[in-house]
């Protein structure tokens, strides 16, 4: 009841209901509506129609309560595969109390006229509403329902599309699913404004790539900068990370780092003395020289890193052709970084330096068709980028991907990690403590698409990603 608590602090009149996560006796309560619709008003089981999904610790049942507390509806929603949880949730025995119902005699009154309780209208929709954003922050990345024909048209005008149509106890109903979009939104944010910026700079045949050969030599030079925001939060970790995405970077190409070179802005020499503690650190965890750089004092909070790798056979990001295997190669170990739960995955500052040197050995020692280091798009959103370059498009099988247990699926395809690679070809990579797994597929055709256990596809990203086509 807090959000009406604070309704009646500003003034506002009270909501007719709320929603809430139903405790032990919200549950007996929806269940009860449950018996009363499903097997008592239609008919659609003999006694009751609780089933597995109810004994299953991992759903959530949401329920709707009005001004006086009362249960009025409810949905149960959670995983739909019985092992882990890989992104697929369903939603499913929506139920509302009746828009207005007629209770035992009124206890206020000695006379024998029963009362007619009001129940507030919307209910339904609200709840729907209320999973999907459930379904979505537990990093659910499909979510389905299977509904009655006459409620189909009701979740078409809360933004469902229709699948196909199933039975459930032998009733005909429609199998319908929720558009989440939040691969497409990062991608989006993240990496769409690239094409028309970028045209024209970089090599031939290396559009897109984590680094660029320098002509005339085994050079390849890579340049990554961090997040202002992050520098000034977290000035320790944002050095260490302009060390690890710029190696990562030459490790894409096949590239062995031999030095770095640090632009550094701070406010004062304290801030500018914790982000070189962080760098130097890397530095020497991964065995790479600082060579050099500039320092700057009493301005906003600033970190670039220049990498330079060496390398006798380059690894293009584009050189992908459809029906190659697909491999992620990632680090599942370590955790989410302090305060940045569900975007960076910190798999490398406890790492020994010769796991670290591994890893970022593994591409080179390999020799892929293609290999993509997964960026700020996620692995999903990376998976675009190193398709778009090849000139394919994408499936990625989510039930194979190599994954932390204590991450989300949603979470860990749209996450910076700290050490993945995308790589395309037959070639298995040997990278230390990393977990390497084939988990898809380049297709003809553009975007990238997800498959689920039960063979169904949906579309993560219906094009390309940057924009800059092909290399």
């Amino acid at each position: 009841m807090r959000a009406a608590d604070v309704r009646a602090l500003l003034g506002d009149p009270p909501p007719a209901f709320l929603i809430e996560e139903a405790d032990r006796a919200a549950k007996q309560a929806y269940y009860a509506l449950r018996c009363r619709a499903f097997v008592e008003e239609q008919g659609l089981f003999d006694r009751t129609d609780l089933d597995e999904r109810d004994e299953d610790p991992r759903t959530i049942v949401l329920v709707a309560r009005d001004t006086r507390g009362e249960v009025i509806g409810g949905v149960r929603l959670g995983p739909a595969t019985a092992t882990a949880d890989i992104g697929w949730w369903q939603g499913g025995r929506l139920v509302t109390a009746l828009a207005s119902e007629q209770l035992a005699r009124c206890p206020a009154t000695s006379s024998d006229a029963s009362e007619v309780v009001r129940r507030p209208v919307g209910v339904g929709a609200a709840l729907v509403r209320a999973a999907c954003a459930r379904a979505e922050a537990a990093g659910a990345l499909r979510f389905d329902a299977t509904v009655q024909l006459g409620t189909q048209r009701f979740f078409e005008r809360l933004g469902w599309e229709t699948v196909r149509p199933v039975l459930v106890a032998g009733v005909p109903h429609v199998l319908m699913r929720r558009p989440i979009d939040r691969i497409a939104r990062l991608a989006a944010a993240t990496k769409s404004s690239l094409g028309p910026l970028l045209q024209g700079i970089g090599p031939a045949g290396f559009v897109g790539d984590d680094g660029a050969p320098v002509p005339g030599s085994d050079l390849v030079a890579a340049c990554d900068a961090i997040l202002p925001a992050m520098v000034e939060r977290d000035p320790e970790w944002a050095g260490w990370c302009s060390v690890l995405v710029n190696v990562n970077d030459l490790a894409a190409m096949g590239a062995e780092p031999v030095g770095l070179l640090d632009a550094l802005g701070a406010r004062d020499a304290a801030q500018a003395t914790r982000v070189l503690a962080g760098l130097k650190r890397a530095a020497q965890a991964y065995g790479v020289p600082i060579l050099g750089g500039h320092t700057q004092l009493g301005v906003p909070s600033a970190l670039s890193v220049t990498a330079l790798g060496r390398t006798a056979h380059l690894v293009a990001g584009g050189g992908g052709r459809a029906g190659q295997r697909l491999r992620l190669t990632a680090d599942v170990g370590g955790g989410w970084r302090p305060g940045y739960a569900g975007r960076q995955w910190d798999s490398t500052s406890h790492r020994r330096p010769d796991e670290l040197r591994a890893m970022v050995a593994a591409v080179g020692a390999a020799r892929p068709a293609a290999a993509k280091d997964v960026s700020m798009a996620g692995v999903a959103g990376t998976l675009g980028m190193l398709a778009e370059a090849s000139g394919c498009g994408a499936v990625l099988d989510v039930a194979d991907v190599p994954k932390p247990e204590t991450a989300s699926m949603g979470d860990w395809l749209t996450c910076f990690p700290g050490f993945a690679m995308l790589t395309a070809g037959p070639q298995e990579l040997d990278a230390g403590p990393a977990v390497s797994a084939v988990c898809g597929e380049l297709t003809t055709g553009q975007g990238v698409a997800l498959r689920w256990p039960d063979g169904d596809v949906t579309q993560a990203l219906s094009a390309g990603v940057t924009g800059m086509g092909a290399a």
